[in-house]
């Protein structure tokens, strides 16, 4: 059986120990640093009292989880070796300091734990900053600092900011999100007396500052609500809850989930469009709308009791580390196509199908040309399929003179045969295009905006004839049709 006193060491000042910890520092037990390299290591050496670090393993080692393992496995070695150790951390146990989480974690049945807090850096950097933590604080480590961390509406610290190596990432982050002239706070020695620094810098010189050291630490005010310039999905959740409240817009107000369904396919089309221009602007732009459109039908389904956008993430979330095993779990797979295949098998298998048939029946009925597109895709998948592109053609071929025979037949406006015959000929071009990999909706859609164009700019040729083209004959307007197309080819 062993036992670890896990001793805080308080920011910085010696006036910060408490005299619990002073009194178990002094007890008689082994000390043991995490790191020599704080200022309170001066009363242990002041008063003669032996310790050892492990600041030699942050040498050894190449990553920090490595370290932090290695320190708690000898923890442990040690306390059974001496029944009783200390265990000294800067700061407080329970903030930003990885090993003790380890240690509260382990489940080691034979070790005792025993905590004696110190106050935390946390603390004196609210006293420089002078902000009250309750209107929303986030603390973040900035050896593991990425971009999801970031919340524009709360307050931010940033620990553990020892070298100008994290100082430099941070950086590149944080730009990416404020921009480069946001200002910021640069804290160094917080809760040391005397040796207290607080810089205020814009973003861009946060790399540049030659004060960064194991004891510094960035301060990130939140986004002034009155001179907002950038916004997060918090604002868009906010926003669309007020154009629905009844201050808001009585538009808004009015629609429902049905009312505004086809907007959704209109802004997935026009994020597509933006795709396909390579235009990034306007895909930023695109994407916003259709996520516009998505936090609505959430606001919807909050307001009728049905649902929420936490259950929108949630579902998400765990229908893509269901359909990932080989990323989330323990199944390896190699190829693109296993990994298509496993999808498959798994969304099947959560929605209950069983049946080729359930495959084909569960395609969504969206678009027409993107159903048939999948439903053959399906059918392909346990060989009902023409050996290549050449079958494809010939069946195009075929439909092409059922459909010439229908209108041939057409007698007492039997428009349903003529309607089966042109669907099964789209459906026939729809595998053709499956064959060459390429998307009848994106075909079509550009063959659309083609036509727009060209009949653009035959209006604008009329025109410039001094003629409407309401006025014109069709043999006229096919001329300056011609005309477009070799203008535009």
């Amino acid at each position: 059986m062993g036992k670890i006193y896990i001793l805080g060491l308080g920011p910085g000042s010696v006036d910060a120990l408490t005299i619990g910890v002073i009194n178990r520092i002094k007890s008689g037990d082994k000390n043991y640093l995490r790191t020599e390299s704080h200022p309170t290591v001066k009363y242990l050496i002041d008063n003669n009292i032996n310790y050892q670090s492990y600041d030699y393993i942050y040498e050894r080692e190449e990553d920090f989880e490595k370290v932090y393992e290695y320190i708690v496995k000898d923890l442990i070695k040690k306390s059974k070796e001496y029944k009783s150790i200390n265990y000294l951390v800067p700061g407080n146990p329970m903030v930003a300091e990885k090993t003790v989480e380890l240690l509260l974690n382990t489940k080691d049945k034979d070790l005792e734990i025993e905590l004696l807090t110190g106050l935390s850096f946390i603390e004196p950097i609210i006293e420089l900053i002078g902000v009250d933590p309750v209107h929303g604080l986030k603390i973040v480590d900035g050896i593991e600092f990425k971009m999801n961390d970031i919340d524009i509406n709360l307050d931010c610290i940033v620990t553990q900011v020892y070298n100008n190596k994290v100082a430099s990432d941070i950086k590149l982050i944080l730009s990416q999100v404020y921009g480069d002239e946001y200002e910021i706070y640069l804290i160094n020695n917080a809760g040391v007396v005397g040796d207290e620094e607080i810089n205020k810098i814009p973003i861009y010189k946060l790399d540049r500052i030659n004060k960064v050291g194991n004891l510094t630490s960035i301060y990130i005010p939140k986004v002034d609500k009155i001179d907002k310039k950038i916004y997060n999905i918090s604002d868009i959740i906010d926003i669309v809850e007020i154009l629905r409240s009844d201050k808001g817009c009585p538009w808004d107000r009015e629609q429902t989930h049905k009312s505004i369904r086809e907007c959704v396919i209109e802004e997935a089309y026009e994020v597509v469009e933006a795709i396909d221009n390579e235009d990034i602007d306007g895909l930023i732009e695109e994407l916003g709308d259709l996520l516009f459109q998505i936090i609505f039908h959430s606001q919807i389904g909050l307001e009728t009791g049905d649902f929420n956008f936490y259950d929108i993430t949630t579902e998400i979330s765990k229908k893509m580390i269901f359909r990932h095993p080989h990323v989330f779990g323990k199944k390896k797979v190699e190829k693109s196509e296993e990994v298509v295949y496993n999808w498959n098998k798994l969304k099947f298998k959560d929605r209950g199908i069983s049946t080729y048939t359930d495959t084909l029946k569960d395609v969504p009925k969206s678009s027409s040309l993107l159903r048939s597109y999948k439903v053959q895709e399906r059918a392909g998948e346990v060989g009902f399929d023409w050996d290549n592109v050449e079958g494809a053609l010939d069946k195009v071929k075929e439909e092409y003179l059922e459909v010439i025979e229908a209108i041939s037949n057409f007698e007492g406006g039997d428009v349903g045969k003529i309607e089966e015959e042109l669907g099964d000929l789209l459906f026939s071009v729809v595998n053709v295009c499956r064959f060459l990999d390429v998307s009848p909706e994106i075909a079509l859609n550009k063959t659309i905006n083609k036509f727009i164009e060209r009949f653009e700019m035959v209006e604008l040729k009329a025109r410039k004839l001094g003629v409407e083209l309401e006025n014109m004959t069709l043999e006229e307007m096919d001329a300056l049709w011609d005309e477009a197309k070799l203008h535009r080819n």
